[in-house]
């Protein structure tokens, strides 16, 4: 099959969508609304917060109130605000994970990507399902990895059904430990939109979340940035991907764009209008945001000279306003960045960050570094899961390898309802620790156990005092865990 427009894009799964004919982000509106929130009353941003506080999702114009504040006292306040939210609805706690590179052809023409089809200088290739299982190997038996966000280029060669055979050959995999075995328990993926058709096909494969970034929401330069007569130049397919995932009975989807290629505020309040259609069309928001930042990549003149001025602190402006906006949503910072910038954003609300990161084709396996045209774009933060997980210890802040949510049904709408309430934040808390517990047991240089023990201690003993009707039997679990037991879980 050839994927072109005319192949892929099914029309009438865009415009049942749309409402009046049109898609629901409306570029007039959102610059009106971003114009009308300039100099905002003090007053007014403190009762924003407290809506925030109160884990309700803002109104796009809240949104733009809360981007146009400057004032430094104001601003520190909210970013207190997103940390104390975070902590309600997440807790103590990093999830982490290592995206999983598959296949880097493309039949798109993005003008910042690497994996464009017009770059004559990318080194391409596809895994196969023995180098997929060996990829798992090596990030799950030598890290500790036990999430994998699997990425493909949007090609026939990576189509659905490769998909999902690649889901089927990582979850596949297990490897022996110092005191057990260890494998991938959860598999997102970030690949193109689909047609229902195709998304039923990776969603009995064992799809975790899935995620498509709509890069920008502004139309115009959607439309400079995704050449026209291309897949991805058809922004309708894109801005109603998830509504077709839902539909397809895929009930976690993520949301995100590249920053630097139009006004941050804006992306920013595009990523909360979508977050709020949404809601209104399934009732059901997006359970991660991503914040990808444009960096350089292979034969792309455009990612090396970003049309927009996103500086750290716009970033770290953006990733606070989206905690306080959407207070149930994941938020992700990955390895794009800096060490120092991702280490700042997690008192901003942050909930996910990768490490041991290799975005190269086979990397993991193959132990490769950085090649440029190797790979879709350059990296930022070159630490270690373990190096990774000490730093945060040493911040008094657990990782979390739990999986345990997405197994016992606590998916969907369910999740929205226990994130909301803060119910989530128990279950994340044991489960924090028992997968800690295990990841310290198997992967941990002596070293970083005495770094990290303190933290599981304090875990244990808030989790003695705040549940003590459940402690005996999560001690248990702990305890056999010790033992040799694995992927005990809440």
């Amino acid at each position: 099959m050839k994927f072109t427009p005319d192949t892929v894009i099914k029309r009438d799964e865009i415009t049942r969508y749309y409402a009046n004919g049109r898609d629901f982000i409306d570029d007039e509106l959102i610059e009106r609304q971003l114009e009308a929130a300039r100099n905002p009353d003090p007053a007014r941003v403190r009762d924003i917060l407290a809506k925030s506080l109160a884990i309700q999702t803002l109104e796009p114009a809240e949104t733009a109130l809360l981007l146009h504040v400057s004032d430094p006292e104001l601003r520190r306040e909210m970013e207190e605000a997103a940390l104390k939210i975070k902590r309600f609805v997440y807790d103590n706690r990093i999830v982490t994970f290592a995206p999983m590179y598959i296949s880097s052809f493309c039949v798109n023409r993005c003008r910042y990507c690497g994996f464009s089809s017009e770059n004559d200088l990318l080194k391409r290739r596809c895994l196969t399902m023995d180098e997929i299982k060996a990829e798992a190997a090596a990030m799950t038996g030598r890290d500790g990895h036990k999430r994998v966000m699997a990425v493909f280029g949007e090609h026939p060669i990576s189509g659905a059904e490769f998909i999902a055979q690649s889901l089927e050959a990582i979850y596949s995999v297990n490897v022996k430990t110092r005191h057990g075995t260890s494998n991938v328990r959860r598999i997102n993926v970030n690949a193109a939109p689909m047609s229902i058709d195709d998304l039923k096909i990776i969603q009995k494969g064992g799809i975790g979340t899935f995620q498509v970034f709509q890069e920008t929401y502004h139309h115009k330069t959607y439309a400079d940035m995704h050449p026209a007569g291309t897949v991805k130049g058809d922004y309708g397919w894109r801005i109603t991907a998830m509504h077709r995932a839902f539909d397809a009975g895929i009930d976690d989807v993520g949301l995100g764009v590249l920053f630097g290629l139009h006004d941050w505020r804006f992306e920013v309040m595009g990523l909360v209008t979508h977050a709020r259609e949404l809601e209104r069309f399934r009732g059901i928001g997006p359970h991660t945001f991503s914040v990808p930042r444009l960096h350089p990549a292979s034969g792309s003149e455009v990612s090396s000279n970003p049309l927009d001025d996103f500086t750290d602190d716009n970033f770290k402006h953006a990733v606070t306003v989206l905690r306080l906006s959407v207070p149930y949503t994941g938020l992700i910072v990955t390895a794009r960045e800096s060490p120092e910038l991702r280490d700042a954003c997690v008192d901003l609300g942050i909930t996910q960050m990768d490490a041991s990161t290799r975005i190269g084709i086979g990397a993991y396996a193959a132990q490769a570094g950085q090649e440029i045209d190797e790979q879709q774009f350059l990296l930022g933060d070159p630490r270690t899961l373990e190096e990774l997980i000490c730093d945060l210890a040493r911040r008094g802040i657990i990782t979390s390898f739990c999986t345990a949510g997405y197994r016992c049904g606590r998916t969907g709408g369910c999740i929205m309802d226990s994130l909301k309430t803060g119910k989530e934040g128990t279950f994340c808390k044991i489960n924090a620790v028992l997968t800690f517990r295990e990841w310290l047991d198997d992967f941990a240089s002596p070293a970083s156990v005495k770094i990290c023990e303190p933290v599981i201690k304090a875990e244990l003993a808030a989790i003695q005092e705040n549940y003590p009707k459940f402690y005996p039997q999560i001690l248990d679990r702990y305890n056999r865990i010790c033992a040799g037991e694995r992927d005990l879980y809440f």
